[in-house]
């Protein structure tokens, strides 16, 4: 096939035995043969590391001095394709990233090649047309529009002449696709910023040479399907400069002669919508109006295209009218002489939401024409008071269509339909659903109050006809308006709600997916309820019944958690049977892990507001199964069905204790601005919590000496008393000496990052208090200690460990710094431990030691001992930080570190003007490829900012993209 014979042992395989394949090879080994075998061996071998080898080779070849020579033999009409399309993507690199290489004198040689080349393969192959398409493409962009004026105007001519034995249609059909990549190249091309600006320009000039040659070719009778097809990929591509819809008026108007064509009907969808679509074309008012009546001419299309089932074609004639509406819906609007054309071709998308089927089985196209109706509201009430009532008397009733359309919409099929429905359609069907929810919550911001009595009328009539039987779809859909509303929306003051609660008991709930939705809407309603707690009675025992029921698992706990949460102080009259029937579905184990979890912060929640010799009662009954369960286990052998029961316990201790708050704060949402008002003093004794856990002590200490190499265990373990250490806060002060200890003796047993999270949570909390300073004093520098012997031994393979070790040590200074007076605190190992942090991988690890830095610099003043490390081995942080600015860490992380900088500038001002001036004398550092004078600009822009920390960030970005060769790049303007 390739005209040789090519085998493994031989050629190939001598370069590798000669040691020539490697990561620098010699430049005499980029020869045609070798790159033909390198080819051969990167589609044909099936050994993956081969393949690999190859490719990289290849790579290197391609930008190789040596590729202008072997990529014109490879173009030889004798190779294969494969091997042809590898010379001209060499020519495209060489072109396009190696330009400044290319001799000016050469410039013209080199474009009659490539003329001659594309001309070759126009009856070839296509994809190798395409990339010498691309790299002549290139070279234009590179040099218009000085060197080369006319380039357009030139391409054209040299494809319009006859001869070289090419038939007019390859010459047309090359023409075209050089026409439609000249656009595409130049959106991904690397030219710098002030190129871009000229040559976007150049191209735009152009455009007045290409649209007549494409309105010919599209009007031609004779044109055939794939000269035409081209013509459409060619405007497509010419529209996303921002050419002006006015000049391409004609061209556009003309692709909606091509739609009736199925051959050309998807290219000209696609070229319409991308010409219509162009932020430019808002400006072109008096065309966008010549196109709704253009857009509305294809209405009888859309209808047979739905009657037929044809989805493509009604998904492509939505996405038209869809274009033109969502992108100019404001400057249609104001165009109020015309209003009836907008209005019908607001109509006109309305059917398309309305499109019958069911999404997504039966049809894909309603969902395009959501966003439209969020972008209609928004222009309609972005307009002044008087002409938005004007507006509004015209499209309120639209939007109540629209409320009737999308719950049509939101309809379940029957019980058999879905039934057969896969599990991703039934997921596609799920999102869509919530983007109907989102959009009728949107909505709602137009029609307010007289949404929610449309549609409880609408509900009544339903729930009340005994003549007639109505779906239960059609109850739901109903019952999810509301639902989608009151989610999102204070529906307090509506006076329809509690005709609604007073509904929701005649629903007749034979079927999941209603059963479901009506428990969501009970959930939406907790807050109401919480104003009315009167009606708890109604809406209760429905969601206590539904509890055990696997089917409704979530809905009937995450609606039990909204009304414990919100109604928790009028609950008490129904605790007792609450936290009975919450007991039993726990007991038979009817919902899954997670569902648990927010039953027991749904328990939390109701006990917070109990007595606490109630709390305490119920408590004993609600976890005493568990304890005991927790016994057993932990004297079994460690296996992994009992390590899951084990972390199953925890986590539901965890999450109990997460919510019992005997507190009673009024304001536990945290968005009240005035502080949380107390509504009774504090009960006397300890806390319940506190109370539990020191009876379970002991068998957790149980559990951990059983477990403590498993950080599953560990973490379950500590999540109980971080929880509780952040519901209780000092409520939890008895049991800091013990907590601490058993911390200790965990830590120095076998070191795992969530005891050091405990501990951070613990000195947060605790280490300001002077009762309970020693034991956290005590665990502070045990755990230092042990972490600093990590270090001892190889950090890396423990980053978690170090991160959190990190993030303890910033909150010590930020809360306690009196912890780094203390002669048993090796503050030097610890600032040696987070330089060598700074060059961590992992991006966390590094943030952790950057914060640390910056909590630890401003304690120079007031820490004797950080300031002794500081003046003694500052000059190495220093020198971490401008590694990692020079390259030797990610881009993501340079504010990081440049906060670093910033605080030793504010805080070490005289020291860091000596360590900058020597670390930055060191040839080739931070990185060989800046330059003395811009490390000495670096570093008086630095010096100079001791108060904008902003403008430090941008000098530190601007100068790690020059440590990287990225400055002046796409790369960079991304940055």
């Amino acid at each position: 096939m390739f005209g040789y014979e090519l085998k493994r042992q031989t050629g190939w395989a001598n370069m590798e035995t000669s040691g020539r394949i490697t990561t620098t090879p010699d430049a005499h080994d980029f020869t045609v043969e070798n790159v033909e075998k390198a080819l051969h061996q990167l589609y044909y071998d099936p050994n993956i590391e081969n393949k690999n080898l190859a490719q990289k080779w290849l790579m290197q070849a391609q930008v190789s001095p040596q590729a202008w020579q072997f990529c014109w033999a490879l173009l030889s009409p004798d190779k294969v394709p494969e091997i042809q399309y590898f010379g001209a993507s060499a020519l495209h690199t060489k072109i396009s990233r190696y330009w400044s290489d290319i001799p000016s004198d050469q410039y013209e040689t080199l474009k009659t090649q490539l003329f001659s080349q594309i001309a070759c393969f126009s009856s070839g192959s296509k994809m190798v047309l395409t990339r010498l398409c691309v790299a002549l493409a290139s070279l234009a962009l590179n040099t218009m529009p000085e060197a080369w004026p006319g380039a357009v105007p030139e391409m054209v001519r040299v494809f319009q002449e006859e001869g070289g034995g090419v038939d007019g249609r390859a010459r047309c059909l090359a023409l075209l696709e050089l026409l439609t990549v000249l656009p595409e190249e130049f959106q991904t091309s690397r030219l710098p910023q002030y190129r871009k600006g000229q040559v976007r320009g150049a191209l735009g000039r152009e455009w007045g040479s290409v649209c007549p040659l494409l309105q010919q070719l599209l009007r031609r009778g004779d044109s055939p399907g794939a000269v035409k097809a081209r013509v459409l990929r060619c405007l497509s591509s010419w529209v996303l400069l921002d050419v002006p819809l006015s000049e391409s008026e004609g061209l556009v108007e003309d692709c909606f002669t091509a739609l009736p064509d199925p051959e050309l009907f998807d290219t000209a969808v696609e070229a319409i919508v991308n010409a219509i679509s162009q932020p430019d074309s808002q400006r072109y008012v008096n065309t966008l109006l010549k196109l709704v009546p253009q857009v509305l001419s294809l209405q009888e299309q859309l209808r047979e295209a739905v009657q037929n089932g044809d989805m493509e074609t009604s998904h492509g004639i939505c996405r038209i009218a869809v274009a033109l509406g969502e992108n100019h819906s404001r400057a249609l609007l104001e165009q109020v002489e015309h209003w009836q054309g907008f209005l019908a071709l607001v109509n006109m998308i309305m059917f398309c939401t309305g499109i019958p089927g069911h999404y997504p089985v039966n049809e894909t196209t309603s969902s395009l024409t959501l966003t439209f109706w969020y972008t209609l509201q928004d222009d309609i009430m972005s307009f002044d008071s008087e002409r938005q009532a004007v507006y509004l008397q015209v499209y309120r009733p639209v939007y109540f269509q629209l409320v009737d359309v999308l719950l049509h919409k939101a309809q379940f099929p029957s019980d058999q339909e879905y039934a057969s429905w896969s599990s991703d359609e039934k997921e596609q069907f799920r999102i869509y659903r919530v983007d109907i929810s989102d959009t009728l919550m949107y909505v709602y911001e137009m029609l307010g109050a007289e949404l929610l009595s449309n549609l409880y009328e609408k509900l009544g009539r339903i729930l009340t006809n005994t003549e007639q039987a109505s779906s239960w779809q059609h109850t739901e859909a109903l019952l999810y308006g509301f639902q989608s509303i009151a989610e999102t929306i204070d529906v307090n003051y509506s006076d329809v709600i509690p005709g609604l609660i007073g509904l929701i008991p005649r629903i007749s709930i034979n079927n999941v997916q209603l059963a479901d939705t009506v428990m969501f809407t009970i959930g939406a309603l907790a807050e109401w309820l919480a104003d009315h707690p009167v009606m708890l009675s109604s809406v209760l025992p429905l969601v206590l019944q539904a509890l055990g029921n696997p089917d409704l698992s979530v809905s009937s706990v995450s609606t039990l958690k909204k009304i414990c949460r919100e109604c928790k102080y009028d609950l008490p009259p129904y605790a007792t049977n609450i936290v009975a029937v919450s007991q039993e579905v726990l007991i038979k184990q009817i919902h899954k892990t997670s569902q648990c979890m927010w039953l027991m912060q749904a328990l939390g929640f109701l006990l917070s507001a109990l007595p606490v010799e109630e709390i305490l009662r119920n408590l004993h009954s609600l976890i005493t199964p568990y304890i005991q369960q927790l016994e057993k286990l932990a004297d079994e052998t460690p296996n992994p069905s009992n390590k899951l029961a084990i972390i199953h316990i925890l986590g539901l201790l965890s999450n109990l204790f997460t919510t019992l708050d005997i507190s009673k704060q009024e304001d536990e949402s945290g968005e009240g601005t005035a502080p949380p008002v107390k509504t009774a003093p504090p009960p006397p004794g300890p806390n319940p919590v506190v109370v539990v856990l020191q009876q379970v002590f002991a068998l957790i200490q149980t559990v951990l000496s059983k477990w403590l190499n498993d950080s599953q265990v560990v973490e379950a373990v500590c999540a109980i008393f971080e929880k509780s250490v952040k519901t209780l806060l000092h409520d939890f002060a008895p049991m800091v000496s013990q907590l601490s200890e058993m911390l200790g003796q965990m830590y120095s047993t076998i070191p795992q990052a969530s005891a050091l999270d405990l501990t951070r949570q613990m000195v947060h909390i605790f280490a300001s208090e002077t009762d309970n300073f020693p034991p956290i004093k005590a665990l502070f520098e045990l755990v230092t200690s042990v972490t600093l012997s990590i270090f001892q031994q190889g950090p890396r393979d423990h980053p978690d460990i170090v991160d959190s070790f990190m993030q303890l040590q910033a909150q010590a200074l930020k809360r306690k710094p009196d912890l780094f007076l203390s002669e048993s605190l090796d503050v030097k190992a610890v600032f040696h431990c987070g330089v060598l942090s700074l060059k961590f991988p992992e991006a966390p690890t590094v943030k952790s030691t950057c914060l640390f830095f910056t909590e630890l610099l401003p304690r120079c003043s007031d820490v004797p001992p950080v300031a002794r490390v500081v003046q003694e081995d500052g000059k190495l942080l220093l020198q971490a930080v401008l590694e990692a600015i020079g390259g030797g860490s990610s881009r993501s992380l340079m504010d990081q570190f440049a906060e670093v900088l910033f605080s030793l500038n504010k805080h070490c001002f005289p020291l860091l003007t000596v360590w900058l001036k020597e670390a930055l004398q060191a040839a080739g550092f931070p990185s060989t490829r800046v330059t003395t004078e811009q490390k000495d600009t670096f570093t008086q822009q630095i010096l100079r900012e001791r108060v904008n920390k902003r403008r430090v960030k941008d000098i530190v970005k601007e100068f790690t993209l020059v440590c990287r060769g990225l400055h002046g790049t796409e790369y960079a303007a991304e940055y």
